[in-house]
């Protein structure tokens, strides 16, 4: 074999601030903070900022490849800690907080944590835990000394009083590409947590694939906001790819609200938000409440767990809001597919527009896909075939972090990773999601998709919310139970419910029975969580 001549360099996290403070100095970066107001810098001036955390943190005994845990808010100070701690060779372990205690003392265990920053607002929670915390844990809260929170935690250290003095100019080590840059754990649905370990250079591979594959909400004249946290899958590469594409970064800090996010969106002119659907439950309502979309805001892009029709409807005949579907993982770094339109799609009838948009699109670049059935053979991408969906690619776990058991579980013999969903693959190339395997509802032989029910039942507009578990049946093994908020000022039956699902699905698919409740529990990364469903209502 011929090889090239070409250099050789690393990949690294560091080289992307450095290109944003050189190339999109002016960018800005604004931050609805914890202490209230606004706070907004320039990625030229965060370039500074990160220098001055990375020489904290080297000053805090921080070594290449230690951990160092947020326990934080999507804002500034958080921004930096993704750069500061990866420019220095170490790991930014982002802790999700709505993780039950036991599981986030299992993660800071597991991951051996060296110091953990954190926002005000979890002071209590980590002065609750601090006799069940390793004892050797430093603590830094993420605020000024004027801020500083009154919580019952050893030494306690101030944010920015770790950067005062410190030179903001920083000569990055060169770290191997393949060196470990963060950390995020699964949220733990079934079994512990499971850690998913970045690479330098799987970060900035998935930080371009974004690039390229959201030229248009990507640029130098726009504004993102990631409602997506920064404590949960790197805020799906948002902190990587704005600054390397010059897009303008908007942090909602703690306020996830629908009536705080839309004032954000339109004081900031947001172009693009990207969220989970639960998310935007609220912001719709807001935006209903209103009769209008915040100004400026053009995209949102949904994942995390499949949006219903009736919600992209609602985005995009309602409010001229256009929708992109995406699909992927926390093993995925997370994005796996994308799913706009192309220039013909976006020719046809809107109605034929939102059939697409439903699916979960297109694999990104990088991210190779195969179905298989439960022999372990390959299925064919037409459309029809459905199966256990397997994943491969540079931005893809190899296995899970000290974590063998989970890793041979997950990785087959070929080195594909096993996403646990059930999905089809059209001839086009669109992924089409059913289900989780362990979400599917196996009805007198026959598979029933809780996805497909879920999606038919939210679009009665009595229905705010809904989910769809499996109940015991004695005659059948397993029958659909729907599970239903109403919305405010509307008391739908359950025969008119019934009655609704059951106009647009075969007999046998529609649920026997309807449960009404106030809320749906959510799991920490805000998808409802289907688990306590079943605890609850399946055992009673």
């Amino acid at each position: 074999m011929l090889k090239g001549l070409m250099m050789n360099r690393p990949l690294s996290v560091s080289s992307i601030i450095d290109f944003a403070a050189e190339t999109h100095g002016d960018a800005m970066v604004t931050s609805s903070t914890v202490e209230g107001g606004l706070h907004r810098m320039s990625y030229r001036a965060a370039r500074g900022r990160i220098a001055q955390l990375a020489h904290a943190l080297r000053g805090l005994g921080v070594q290449p490849g230690d951990r160092v845990a947020t326990l934080a808010w999507n804002g500034y100070r958080h921004f930096e800690l993704y750069y500061a701690t990866a420019g220095i060779g170490a790991v930014c372990h982002t802790i999700n907080p709505r993780l039950f205690e036991d599981q986030l003392l299992y993660i800071v265990a597991h991951a051996q944590d060296r110091v953990i920053f954190f926002d005000a607002t979890f002071a209590p929670l980590l002065a609750k835990l601090r006799d069940r915390l390793p004892r050797d844990l430093k603590f830094v809260a993420m605020t000024d000394r004027a801020h500083m929170p009154d919580a019952d935690l050893p030494e306690l250290l101030c944010y920015e009083e770790l950067l005062d003095g410190q030179p903001d100019t920083i000569d990055w080590p060169e770290l191997p590409e393949d060196a470990a840059c963060s950390l995020c754990y699964t949220s733990g649905t079934t079994g512990e947590p499971k850690g998913a370990l970045y690479s330098h250079r799987s970060t900035v591979l998935h930080a371009l694939t974004v690039a390229v594959t959201m030229q248009d909400s990507m640029r130098s004249d726009r504004k993102v906001l990631p409602v997506v946290p920064l404590f949960h899958v790197n805020a799906w590469g948002l902190p990587y790819t704005s600054p390397l594409t010059g897009t303008g970064l908007v942090f909602p800090g703690p306020k996830l609200d629908g009536a705080s996010l839309f004032e954000l969106m339109e004081a900031e002119k947001v172009f693009s938000s990207w969220g989970v659907p639960t998310v935007w439950l609220g912001l719709l309502a807001e935006m209903r409440a209103r009769g209008r979309a915040p100004e400026g805001l053009s995209e949102v892009v949904i994942g995390g767990s499949a949006a219903s029709r009736p919600m992209i409807e609602a985005f995009e005949k309602e409010f001229g809001v256009g929708v992109c579907h995406a699909w992927g993982m926390t093993e995925m770094s997370p994005i796996g597919t994308c799913g706009l339109l192309s220039p013909t799609q976006q020719q046809l009838p809107v109605d034929a527009q939102i059939d697409i948009k439903c699916s979960q699109g297109k694999r990104v670049f990088g991210v190779d896909f195969k179905l298989v059935d439960d022999a372990g053979s390959r299925l064919p991408h037409d459309g029809q075939a459905a199966g256990e969906l397997y994943v491969r690619g540079n931005t893809i776990i190899s296995g899970y972090f000290e974590n063998d058991g989970a890793t041979q579980k997950a990785i087959d013999g070929d080195g594909w990773f096993g996403t646990g969903d059930i999905a089809s693959v059209d001839p086009g190339g669109f992924l089409r999601v059913s289900d989780r395997s362990k979400d599917l509802i196996k009805s007198g032989g026959e598979w029933i998709s809780s996805i497909d029910l879920e999606s038919i039942a939210s679009g009665h507009p009595g229905v705010a919310n809904c989910a769809v578990i499996a109940k015991p049946d004695e005659k059948w093994g397993e029958r659909p139970l729907l599970i239903v908020v109403a919305s405010e000022g509307h008391t739908p039956s359950k025969e008119e419910l019934l009655a609704h699902v059951g106009a647009h699905v075969a007999k046998w698919q529609a649920p026997d029975d309807v449960l009404f409740v106030e809320a749906l529990p959510l799991t920490a990364t805000g998808k409802v969580s289907k688990m306590t469903l079943r605890r609850k209502y399946v055992a009673a």
